[in-house]
């Protein structure tokens, strides 16, 4: 028998029966596809719709001082110094014991802080805690290095004090060698809410010094870098030479001092060279060694 299969079919316009079959499980399969989370987008999209380079910066902190006074151990005393890298001017440190009642919001790292800010703190850490500042001119820094007129100013303004503390913070990696005990904080200034209020005081006094140098030796511009190696520092101090306040032995301070006044430079001794007359006592020194061989 044969059969007709034109009959089974369908015509060109009519709608297929098995497409809605067909488009079913395709909807069925998309609902069991978990959707991506946020997390795992940005992830792998490398987050690059998101903003780059923010960094959460905490201030510091009273945790250190507090934990301390639980223990018994008070005064508490944060010290810091201002200047070490500058060209010119002294080094100012500075010590203060907060009044754990008495803390004036806003205290940071004096690098984080505005001018206007440092000032406005200044006052109110003067007013609220004990606070003590020493000086280490220039003429100690070129007799005993930076470092050693750092550590001297850190240590005097410690014992500076009006009471003298049981315990001192000390911003950076040296100790100072005080009667009670001392531990070095790395980036203190950031950490240590004692040090934060140091570094204010010393960094508020030490460019009040400067803008006062500025007016002693004009030309400078001590009131705008604050003796720091910044072009215009160095542009003057190669026309003018070193002020009395320069530091002598910083290399910039040093290469302008042999130019504008090479007779202060003293020559330095060449430690290999031989003279004449030890040339004649080292050959007759040969010469009596082979006559006794």
């Amino acid at each position: 028998m044969i059969r007709d299969k034109s009959a089974k079919k369908p015509a060109k316009d009519a709608p297929k029966k098995n497409g809605a079959k067909k488009a079913a499980p395709a909807k069925a399969s998309e609902a069991k596809t978990p959707e991506a989370k946020p997390s795992e987008v940005e992830a792998l999209a490398g987050k690059s719709e998101g903003p780059k380079g923010i960094i959460a910066v905490a201030p510091p902190s009273f945790r250190r001082e507090r934990a301390l006074i639980k223990r018994g151990v008070w005064p508490v005393a944060g010290c810091d110094e201002a200047g070490r890298g500058p060209l010119a001017g002294p080094v100012v440190a500075a010590a203060v014991i907060l009044d754990p009642n008495r803390i004036p919001r806003g205290i940071d790292d004096s690098k984080r802080l505005t001018v206007e800010e440092r000032e406005k703190l200044f006052d109110k850490i003067c007013a609220s805690a004990q606070v003590s500042v020493v000086v280490a001119s220039p003429a100690r820094i070129d007799r005993d290095n930076i470092l050693r007129a750092s550590l001297w100013a850190l240590k005097r303004a410690v014992v500076a004090l009006p009471e003298t503390p049981r315990h001192v913070f000390v911003d950076g990696r040296d100790r100072l060698d005080t009667e009670c005990d001392c531990e070095a904080v790395i980036g203190g200034d950031g950490i240590v809410l004692s040090i934060a209020a140091a570094s204010i005081v010393a960094k508020v006094t030490r460019d009040r010094l400067m803008c006062a140098l500025a007016q002693d030796c004009p030309g400078y511009g001590f009131e705008q870098h604050k003796g720091y190696a910044v072009p215009e520092h160095l542009d003057a101090l190669d026309r003018l030479g070193p002020s009395i306040h320069h530091r002598r032995f910083f290399a910039p301070v040093a290469a302008a001092r042999a130019k504008h006044m090479p007779w202060t430079v003293e020559p330095v001794q060449d430690l290999f060279s031989v003279t004449e007359v030890e040339m004649e006592v080292e050959a007759g020194v040969e010469a009596g060694a082979s006559t006794g061989l």
